[in-house]
């Protein structure tokens, strides 16, 4: 009788163990799936929980997410050195073709044979349209023309009450320790703060979050939340593409600017997949 019940128990015992190697075995499948997911899409902002894993499968895993972040970082930078090169071409190349159009027309308007012609409206539409494309030209070399950040400790905290201060009509929630600092050219930050809160409040924000980006104990930058349109996830994979915009008076390229003004100092601008709780959008600032 003994013997009956030691085999029923060894038999339950080997039921439910291979019953919990089928279920992990997917729920490592399930992972994988994901990761590669993420891989063929470009997005590798994933962070997959480590809970119920084996020590080394633990371990694996939190070395995939880091790595998934590392990607991340090194596509960002890519990309912006790409369109940096390519702006830099473009805005040359259209400078070079239309200073002569607008000089030559400037020219013509000057003559008395041409002013009151019927020449006269269609020469002044040229010059207005390449004076026109030359300022939007200029504007773009922004991308390329940065100045070099002076790096200093920054406070945190008084920095984002200075931001605060110039937008007292907005609700703004800050969770910002008081011994926080960053390590940046406290100008250029506050360049990228003003336009995050102008595309919030583009997008009908009234409410802005700033809470601090954690590792472990320490510090590593930011999480900037906002209560604004939810951005649509093909709409997310664009938005740090210079001239894209959704805008009908938008240039296109305040993202990308703020994108490449952290990467000079050592950080990295992404919008989180996930918002904060309580927000529709969030941006993440973190030091490399």
């Amino acid at each position: 009788m003994i013997s009956i019940i030691v085999i029923v128990v060894v038999l339950v015992a080997i039921a439910l163990a291979s019953f919990y190697w089928y279920r992990h075995q997917c729920l490592l499948r399930e992972r994988a799936q994901i990761m590669r997911d993420a891989i063929r899409h470009r997005d590798f902002s994933f962070r997959l929980p480590t809970r119920g894993l084996f020590f080394g499968e633990k371990a694996l895993q939190e070395a995939l997410n880091d790595m998934g972040q590392e990607i991340q970082k090194l596509v960002a930078h890519s990309e912006v050195e790409s369109w940096q090169k390519l702006t830099r071409v473009l805005t040359h190349e259209i400078m070079n073709a239309t200073t002569p159009i607008q000089s030559i027309s400037q020219a013509y308007l000057k003559r008395s044979d041409i002013k009151a012609s019927p020449y006269e409206e269609g020469i002044r539409a040229i010059n207005d349209t390449s004076t026109g494309l030359i300022a939007f030209v200029e504007s773009y070399r922004k991308l390329t023309q940065l100045q070099e950040p002076v790096m200093a400790d920054v406070n945190m905290l008084d920095f984002t009450q200075r931001v605060v201060s110039l937008y007292p009509d907005l609700c703004w929630n800050v969770d910002i320790p008081s011994s926080m600092t960053l390590r940046a050219d406290e100008n250029l930050l506050r360049q990228v703060f003003i336009n995050l809160v102008k595309n919030a409040i583009e997008a009908d924000a009234k409410t802005i979050e700033l809470k601090p980006l954690l590792k472990g104990e320490t510090a590593r930058g930011l999480y900037f939340s906002n209560d604004g349109h939810v951005i649509p996830l093909d709409v997310a994979q664009e938005i740090f593409i210079p001239f894209f915009t959704t805008k009908q008076t938008g240039t296109g390229i305040g993202l990308s600017l703020s994108r490449q003004i952290l990467m000079m100092q050592g950080m990295t601008l992404s919008l989180e997949e996930n918002p904060q709780c309580g927000c529709n959008v969030t941006f993440r600032i973190e030091k490399n």
